[in-house]
């Protein structure tokens, strides 16, 4: 059984402005496609998942047979509910009761979950915060970001001894470092940043996070609940999350490395 042909949607094309030591340049990147895929078993909503489109029956199979819900070694009967040209789709699969595996009896025992706080949701429509636009008019320095990517570097004991670990810092409007969390996944580091704040009564001073690799759309999302205007990346940033980053009124930075780095979304919070 072969993928269906998606229109390619791995990546798209992109605007933004890279500026290059202080100097702004309009540039067009190509951006890696993130969106929902929502995966009904036997036209029951059963768990979103976020992927880059493409080789999705694969990808079913390959994740149905991880969770312990369909290891029989029989084709299994895939077929496309929803397709959209933004990637979004619903896909189901027809499995007999008597094969179902364990793994069915508890819908939040993914694996990808460990990975991503949306993956696990039943259905495309509770993915999208809520929310008005962030409308926190402070800004910040270009000058200033190198510096405080430096700060969390020196902080990094974990990567430093393991080279395996992520990293989320979060600076105040003076550029003080309110905290800096690291774990081996990009989203817990998040969550763990956030959560010290919020245990701290200090949430409301967090102006700029900074992470250690790419963002997701849902790296953005934690920021929009945690009131976070500026985002920077060291790596890239999803399409989704340039799309609602946009949305948000959140300042999305991403391949931010020495002289250099690209602004998607809301450029007016930088200060060039």
């Amino acid at each position: 059984m072969s993928d269906y042909n998606f229109i390619d949607t791995s990546f798209f094309g992109y605007d933004g402005i890279q500026v290059t030591k202080n100097i702004p340049t309009k540039v067009s990147d190509d951006i890696v496609v993130e969106a929902a895929l929502q995966i009904n078993i036997n036209e029951e909503s059963y768990t979103v998942v976020m992927r880059t489109p493409g080789n999705d029956f694969e990808l079913i199979r390959g994740l149905l047979f991880a969770e312990d819900i369909y290891r029989d070694k029989k084709s299994l009967q895939l077929n496309i509910v929803e397709q959209h040209e933004n990637g979004f789709s619903i896909i189901n699969a027809t499995i007999p009761k008597n094969t179902l595996g364990k793994g069915y009896l508890n819908k939040r025992t993914l694996l990808s979950v460990s990975s991503c706080g949306i993956c696990g949701k039943q259905e495309l429509g509770a993915i999208k915060p809520k929310g008005e636009a962030l409308n926190n008019e402070h800004l910040i320095s270009a000058k200033k970001i190198k510096e405080m990517f430096s700060i969390m570097a020196n902080r990094q004991d974990l990567f430093t001894h393991t080279g395996g670990s992520h990293a989320a810092s979060i600076f105040n409007d003076n550029y003080e470092l309110l905290t800096i969390k690291e774990d081996i996944g990009r989203h817990n580091a998040v969550d763990k940043s956030i959560g010290q704040l919020i245990n701290n009564d200090m949430l409301k001073q967090a102006l700029c996070m900074l992470v250690s690799g790419r963002v997701s759309y849902e790296i953005v999302s934690k920021a929009f609940f945690a009131k976070i205007s500026i985002i920077i990346a060291v790596s890239a940033c999803s399409s989704l999350a340039i799309d609602y980053a946009k949305e948000f009124g959140i300042c999305l930075i991403g391949f931010s490395r020495e002289h250099k780095m690209t602004i998607y979304a809301n450029p007016s919070k930088i200060k060039l």
